[in-house]
């Protein structure tokens, strides 16, 4: 039965890896559904933003809900819904459908969030958690360079309607697997210390809006470092986007090695604000490199990029862990709907500001974010 652990955890990183795939990938389809549709600058953004902006208004009552049923009905349901969305946008006749559509996937694949971080937490001990964790918060770089790699292909040859047909598919599959694989967790006396409500739980405030604050720098370097690199430093597209690729890797490879270390240290606080400020300390060093030549400005950026991937699994697993595996669902839910709603709204913030100011002073505010971050989480100690 303990072997099983690795079951739970392969389904539930590829879970969360199916649908990081569908709201990394819209940007990958974007010159496509431009095409398509005839579509804005400003109607291309709003397609992007509408898996995430879904997700939003759901995350929590998937949670809570896990909470209540379990984690295989919410997570199979919730993809299953994701990938019928995801066709109805394939076969979408005007951009309004197309965008209700995909704000609908978003909406119903967010069960996949809670479900498959409380369905980790509760087959892997304190011991291995945040090791466990770690590997599952994988599942965002992983999905990204999968729809880097795949989409472009599959949309040259059938167009942006084969692009969502198969990350529909992915879901489908994704879904399916959970059903058949997922089980609850053998009970391991709960050792966590379980809270009435996490949403009333001051902690639980705490700790997500600093993790938000930490997420506005990655989502800086995240969302623009290819367009800055390329319109402000003369790189090809493709080039920036192999530096991005460079940081996907890395990330991914920290959120372990993280993991390992909370496990190690017995915290995930702690940990959580050392990366923290190691990440305002790289971003802000990049934000002074701007115009230097890229020998110095590309291993800065590279660093900051890979230290701001690196803390996600250190956060979730806190969350997961103040509340307790009876209330794990929804106090991630609750997280995950702070980090929702800092991705949708840093990207215009930053854009404003890199506008009306500079990209230096752009990254160089971003870079105190993380530090805003560490106050307020000051006085957590888990």
């Amino acid at each position: 039965m303990a072997r099983y652990r690795w079951t739970i955890l392969a389904l539930g990183t590829a879970a969360q890896t199916a649908y990081s795939a569908v709201f990394l990938g819209i940007p990958v389809l974007a010159p496509a559904l431009q095409q398509e549709y005839d579509l804005s600058l400003t109607e291309v953004g709003l397609a992007i933003a509408a898996a995430n902006g879904g997700s939003v208004f759901t995350l929590l009552a998937w949670g809570v809900l896990a909470d209540r049923v379990g984690e295989r009905a919410v997570l199979a349901a919730g993809l299953a819904g994701c990938g019928t969305g995801l066709l109805v946008a394939a076969f979408a006749r005007s951009f309004g459908v197309l965008v209700l559509s995909l704000t609908v996937a978003g909406a119903l694949g967010a069960s996949v969030n809670a479900a498959s971080g409380r369905a980790v937490m509760g087959w892997f001990a304190r011991e291995e958690r945040g090791f466990a964790l770690g590997i599952r918060q994988t599942a965002l770089p992983i999905g990204g360079l999968i729809a880097a790699l795949v989409l472009p292909p599959i949309e040259g040859a059938g167009g942006v309607r084969a692009g969502l047909s198969a990350l529909a598919l992915g879901c489908f599959v994704a879904a399916i697997a959970g059903a058949s694989g997922l089980r609850e967790a053998p009970d391991h006396g709960d050792d966590l210390g379980d809270v009435t409500s996490p949403v009333r739980d001051r902690r639980m405030w705490q700790l997500s809006i600093g993790s938000a604050f930490v997420l506005a720098a990655q989502i800086s370097i995240l969302s623009f470092l290819i367009l800055f690199l390329h319109q402000e430093r003369g790189l090809s597209t493709a080039a920036a986007a192999g530096v991005f690729a460079l940081i996907q890797a890395l990330g991914a490879v920290m959120r372990i090695v993280s993991g390992r270390w909370s496990d190690r240290v017995h915290a995930r606080i702690a940990p959580l604000k050392k990366l923290a400020l190691a990440l305002a300390v790289s971003l802000a060093a990049a934000a002074a490199l701007l115009s230097a030549p890229l020998v110095l400005l590309i291993p800065t950026f590279t660093v900051a990029g890979a230290l701001s991937l690196s803390w996600n699994g250190l956060s979730f697993t806190a969350a997961a862990e103040l509340a307790g595996r009876a209330r794990a669902g929804a106090a991630l839910g609750f997280q995950q709907t702070a980090l929702a709603i800092t991705s949708a709204t840093a990207p215009p913030a930053f854009a404003a500001i890199v506008e009306a100011s500079s990209w230096s002073i752009a990254y160089g505010l971003a870079a105190a974010m993380p530090v805003a971050g560490i106050v307020m989480m000051r006085q957590l100690s888990l």
